[in-house]
């Protein structure tokens, strides 16, 4: 399985996902013959096959380069093909904190989407566990079927169903579940059959993810009533941290751009008394880059992060704004008595 085993080198038929920027990662399916086209050029699947996950490529003029990576579900994410809204990393890595699912757990989700926490929850359980995943749109539920055999999902069972309406069960199959995950329109509907399919003898976790406070509540009076305990309402935010390298700013050096910012003035009304202009020579490259001479405070002269001409100490810059929150985390426990029974 891709997403739980991993692997050094890259073969044909193997899912990459192409490292383009930050914001641009894209899945592809190593295939002879074809070629992934970014801005930079034109990169042949051919090169790929035989490199180390995690090689640096370039197009065949060396204009520009890519990183192959393998697959993990954090990266999947951030490049699958959405069919509806996706439960995110900082949500998804949380919820599986909170519902303790480990190696071996059984794990009933319902609304698989887009498959993005399936794959999270699969590389979890691992080949000792079992996932159970129900979609109720048909298309949806085919699509998610498929990409999970590609990906090699054979611990995750996929059922086209609406929980709401039939419930969880699966013929000839016990569940058995001690983690459940409910990303539906109307959680509240769905809790009422859970009774049959989760464990009786351990404690059994739930996460319902509504994205409005009206749902929330109607969640929360239905876990109330069907005899599930230690409600609790949670919302995470996430925001990302950028490091950088920050020039070193002496005083030495804020009393010399003062000295060469006067001398330029001079200059320049030297030129306006005379009657003459600076201009661009029309025949001047635009690439050619002219030097304004020392500047460590970033304007004038232009100097890349990291200079060796200069001193420089590490620093993180934080985003401006807070994420607004993908959805509302209403988690549960349910523990069973002393006859074992739930």
């Amino acid at each position: 399985m891709p997403f739980i085993d991993r692997k050094k080198y890259i073969a044909e038929g193997d899912l990459v996902l192409v490292y383009v920027s930050r914001t641009i990662i894209k899945p592809i399916y190593v295939k002879k013959g074809e070629n992934f086209n970014t801005r930079f050029g034109s990169f042949p699947h051919e090169t790929m096959i035989g490199l180390e996950f995690g090689s640096q490529i370039t197009t065949p003029k060396d204009r520009g380069f890519v990183y192959l990576l393998q697959p993990t579900p954090e990266l999947w994410t951030m490049s699958l093909p959405h069919r509806t809204q996706i439960v995110y990393t900082p949500d998804s890595s949380y919820i599986l904190q909170r519902l303790d699912v480990r190696v071996g757990s059984k794990v009933i989700e319902a609304g698989t989407g887009s498959g993005s926490f399936t794959h999270a929850f699969a590389r979890t359980v691992n080949s000792e566990g079992r996932l159970f995943s129900f979609e109720f749109h048909e298309s949806r539920y085919e699509q998610a079927r498929d990409e999970f055999l590609m990906h090699g999902l054979g611990n995750t069972t996929i059922t086209h169903r609406d929980v709401c309406t039939n419930g969880f069960d699966i013929e000839n199959v016990t569940l058995d579940a001690d983690a459940i995950f409910l990303d539906l329109p109307s959680p509240w509907e769905a809790i009422p059959h859970l009774k049959s399919v989760i464990a009786n003898d351990r404690r059994v976790g739930i996460c319902c993810f509504s994205p409005c406070f009206e749902q929330v509540v109607k969640t929360v009076e239905s876990l109330q009533k069907e005899g599930w305990s230690d409600v609790e309402l949670t919302e995470t935010q996430g925001r990302l941290y950028e490091s950088h390298k920050a020039m070193k700013r002496e005083v030495d050096d804020a009393v010399k751009r003062l000295k060469f910012v006067k001398e330029k003035q001079r200059e320049g009304l030297a030129l306006i008394k005379t009657g003459k202009r600076q201009r661009k020579d029309d025949d001047e490259p635009l690439s050619k880059e002219r030097d304004y001479g020392f500047n460590p405070f970033g304007k004038g002269k232009r100097i890349i992060e990291g200079d060796e001409e200069f001193e420089w100490f590490n620093v993180t810059r934080l985003e401006a704004e807070v994420k607004t929150h993908t959805s509302y985390l209403v988690f549960a426990t349910k523990m069973p008595f002393a006859d074992g029974k739930a």
